[in-house]
């Protein structure tokens, strides 16, 4: 009796359905990790653009290990209504800040942005009229921080020298024209919407969460207040005024306040 031939396996039959199935498989598998390198990619920019320590897209000025040490400063003004209370509550204590300014405002403000200075206060450039630079043009990139630069100047007849971007959005090409002007880019490492907030007990509250625990993790602090608005250039700031004293009250004591000139060499690294 002859042997029973070996049982081999038979041949798989691939369908038209199966074939479909597959190359759908693979089309979304694909598509899948396009959208998620595209999504990190989305994450990484944005990154770059308005995280106060990114340094991705150029160096700027973050406070330095230097625990103990605090750098107060002031966005959107001058503000004729709430500066001036602003800087006798300064002036009480002792310490100096910086106020980086809307350059349309401080050109309708001449006498004030003098006082400023002539209190020992610093003055900063926050472009002409606090547009968002991450998505302005180039030229107008550069006619925001020129115009604003000029003005200042003319006004107090020194140069400016430090630049904080409106709502802290740059990239590559904001932080090259600063660097272009000799302006050094600020950005913060202790900040609270007191711009909306209507409470000062909770703006100083919140402040001081974020300076502790920048404190503890071995760091100095810049701190950022605003003392005008880049909607209203006489906008009411009684509870930033108001907790500015609650935070000089609470740390003088414990801290030294400095002026962003302290941190001079970190900006040029």
């Amino acid at each position: 009796m002859s042997a029973r031939p070996a049982c081999t396996p038979c041949p798989q039959r691939v369908t038209l359905k199966d074939s479909m199935f597959s190359s759908l498989s693979t089309g979304i598998s694909v598509g899948l990790g396009a959208t998620a390198g595209l999504g990190l990619a989305a994450g990484g920019y944005i990154y770059a653009t308005v995280w106060p320590s990114s340094q991705l897209f150029g160096r700027t000025l973050i406070a330095p290990a230097r625990p103990g040490e605090l750098a107060l400063t002031f966005d959107d003004g001058p503000n004729p209504a709430f500066t001036p209370q602003l800087l006798d509550i300064l002036a009480r204590h002792g310490v100096h800040a910086t106020f980086f300014m809307v350059g349309r405002y401080a050109q309708a403000q001449p006498a004030l942005v003098r006082r400023i200075i002539a209190e020992g206060h610093q003055i900063g450039n926050h472009s002409w009229s606090h547009i968002n630079l991450a998505f302005a043009s180039a030229s107008s990139i550069n006619n925001q921080l020129s115009r604003t630069s000029e003005t200042l100047e003319q006004i107090s007849g020194a140069p400016v020298r430090y630049f904080r971007p409106p709502f802290g959005a740059r990239r590559p090409e904001v932080l090259r024209a600063a660097r272009r002007l000799g302006l050094v880019p600020v950005l913060w490492d202790a900040m609270t919407s007191d711009w909306v907030n209507p409470s000062a007990d909770e703006i100083a509250q919140r402040l001081m969460r974020k300076i502790d625990s920048v404190t503890h993790g071995g760091r100095a602090a810049t701190i950022v207040l605003h003392d005008g608005s880049h909607a209203e250039p006489a906008a009411n700031r009684a509870p930033s005024v108001a907790a500015t004293a609650q935070l000089l009250a609470r740390y003088q004591p414990t801290h030294e306040f400095v002026s962003l000139d302290a941190w001079a060499p970190q900006a040029r690294t």
